[in-house]
């Protein structure tokens, strides 16, 4: 998924990193782009990377060569909340936020539905038999798919809360 129209859009914003990037940083880091260029062929990113411990803030600069667009955005994501809040989460927070986030229902629901479906029906035509088993086979794989579907949703909200409410603990807000 493409988050930009252009590379200029990226300049002084913070991103989100998906994808780790040896020697430089790995998935859940946050990274300030300084300079962007465009050309032909590629895209040249100039970034930096924070690193905060309870001691110390380090900081360094990279660059990176991508091959388009739609390839920096893959490894790097814009988004608001983690980049403005990063300091209060640790990487472990980040990485499975990136997790949770990134998940589809192609490829998070999808391969479970298919295998519940599978086993239910296989269940349905041999034990069961007859108009009843594909009537219990249809109405169970239904209630799977939505079962399915209700918690990949779920998870994306529990998450987002889970660390909403990490900040938000600070300010004296609670949050049922």
């Amino acid at each position: 998924m493409t988050y930009l129209l252009n590379i200029d859009e990226a300049i002084d914003r913070k991103f989100l990193v998906t994808r780790s990037m040896k020697g430089q940083a790995e998935a859940g880091t946050i990274i300030h782009v300084m300079d962007a260029e465009n050309s032909s062929n590629s895209v040249v990113v100039s970034y930096r990377v924070a690193r905060f411990n309870e001691k110390f803030h380090d900081y360094q600069d990279y660059t990176a060569k991508f091959q388009s667009l739609a390839e920096f955005c893959k490894w790097a994501q814009p988004d608001n909340f983690i980049a403005r809040n990063y300091e209060s989460f640790s990487i472990k927070d980040i990485q499975h936020y990136i997790k949770v986030k990134n998940r589809t229902f192609t490829s998070f629901c999808l391969p479970i539905i298919l295998i519940a479906a599978i086993l239910i029906w296989v269940l349905a035509l041999v034990v069961i038999k007859g108009v009843v088993g594909i009537i219990i086979g249809t109405v169970l794989t239904l209630l799977v798919a939505l079962a399915v579907f209700t918690v990949f949703r779920g998870q994306k909200k529990k998450e987002k809360m889970r660390l909403y409410r990490k900040i938000s603990s600070g300010w004296g807000i609670v949050i049922e």
